[in-house]
């Protein structure tokens, strides 16, 4: 699968940018623990929901995908955490 960068260019789809980016964003949440084999398997499911959906993504859309997941796993303080640091790269 393909994602479209903010700038525009298309590169290929990696499940650990979205792993990291998920334990990035758990650092500062310390009421709430994501080990890293659970912000992988978070990953996985993240590209699974949005293959579903789309052929080429926008990082938006992983975006969203990945604040939703976070939320219905009730890990809402970590979901408050990557939104902002996805808005303030």
């Amino acid at each position: 699968m393909k994602i479209t960068k903010r700038n525009g260019t298309i590169h290929l789809y990696d499940d650990e940018k979205v792993a990291r980016s998920i334990l990035h964003a758990n650092e500062g949440v310390p009421f709430e623990t994501i080990t890293p084999a659970m912000a992988s398997a978070f990953a996985g499911e993240v590209f699974a929901r949005v293959t579903d959906k789309y052929e080429i993504v926008t990082t938006s859309d992983v975006r969203d995908c990945v604040y939703a997941l976070l939320n219905e796993k009730g890990l809402t303080g970590t979901a408050k955490s990557y939104i902002e640091y996805k808005k303030n790269p």
